[in-house]
């Protein structure tokens, strides 16, 4: 799938990674923005390894999914799937009611754990990427600008990437896939590589535009905790099947160190680490 399909999350810094949260307009989650994603007996093989083992998954439109397992258990693989960016050996997936092959371009995007900008385009530019090739290039720019300022960067749209923090890298990757306004947004460890302080004001920026476009979203990351602050339900996959789908009841936004996020972290932590 070409580059423009992936996206980065900008702005200047922590402080104003923060402020640019706080002016972001919350929407109810779960509007017609988002598509539904249906995945019926799925598996993915590569060579005699069987990755993905019958995988059956749906999600609703709007729905903030969180994908968690050890390393190798097959997360990354069921999102390139689901993209298709990787063909299924067996099963099906449908988005919005149409196999992923014929879905639209438009109608999924992905963010990459590392930003992927191009270095000889300037940040505008490489936020345009995104944007539908049938819209005149001018109005990629406009659209651009638009995605710049909902991720808080609109002032930093003429500034090389070479220049902006690991944080900002990733706002502006996370502007290029909203640029198209998709109906699902999956996520592979967009935040893995940041420092813990950045890490977790990135997580309430994601959550804070998730609302207010009312995607689809689904995030692979081996952060249990990351996973009990932003996702509506987390699902454990384990031996290529899903060994837990568990829903994550608890108002938004959400509180670190109370004794219901610490349950439900326990509890997936006790399935990862087969204790439980």
């Amino acid at each position: 799938m070409p580059q423009a399909l992936t996206a980065t999350l900008p702005r200047t810094g922590r402080a104003s990674a923060s402020s640019a949260a706080r002016t972001t307009v919350a929407a109810p989650a779960g509007t017609a923005a988002g598509a539904a994603v249906e995945i019926s007996g799925l598996v993915k093989r590569f060579g005699d390894k069987t990755v993905l083992d019958g995988i059956d998954l749906s999600f609703r439109p709007g729905e903030f999914v969180a994908v968690v397992g050890r390393s190798g258990c097959g997360k990354s693989t069921l999102l390139r799937v689901l993209l298709g960016l990787e063909s299924a050996d067996a099963g099906s997936v449908r988005i919005a009611g149409a196999p992923v092959a014929r879905a639209g371009g438009d109608v999924a995007r992905f963010v990459f754990q590392e930003p992927r900008l191009l270095p000889w385009a300037r940040v505008a530019e490489n936020v345009a990427l995104g944007a539908s090739r049938k819209v005149p290039r001018e109005r990629r720019l406009g659209l651009a600008g638009e995605a710049l300022a909902e991720v808080g960067l609109a002032d930093r749209a003429g500034e090389w990437p070479s220049v902006l923090s690991g944080g900002q890298r990733q706002r502006v990757a996370l502007a290029r896939a909203l640029v198209a306004h998709p109906r699902l947004l999956a996520l592979d460890e967009p935040l893995g590589a940041l420092d813990a302080l950045t890490r977790i004001e990135m997580q309430s920026f994601v959550e804070r535009v998730w609302r207010h476009q009312g995607f689809t979203a689904v995030l692979v990351t081996h952060d249990v905790s990351e996973a009990v602050a932003l996702a509506d339900r987390i699902v454990l996959i384990d031996g290529g099947r899903v060994a837990l789908d568990v829903a994550v009841p608890l108002p938004r936004p959400r509180q670190r160190g109370t004794a219901e996020f610490g349950t439900i972290e326990a509890r997936v932590l006790d399935r990862l680490f087969a204790r439980g």
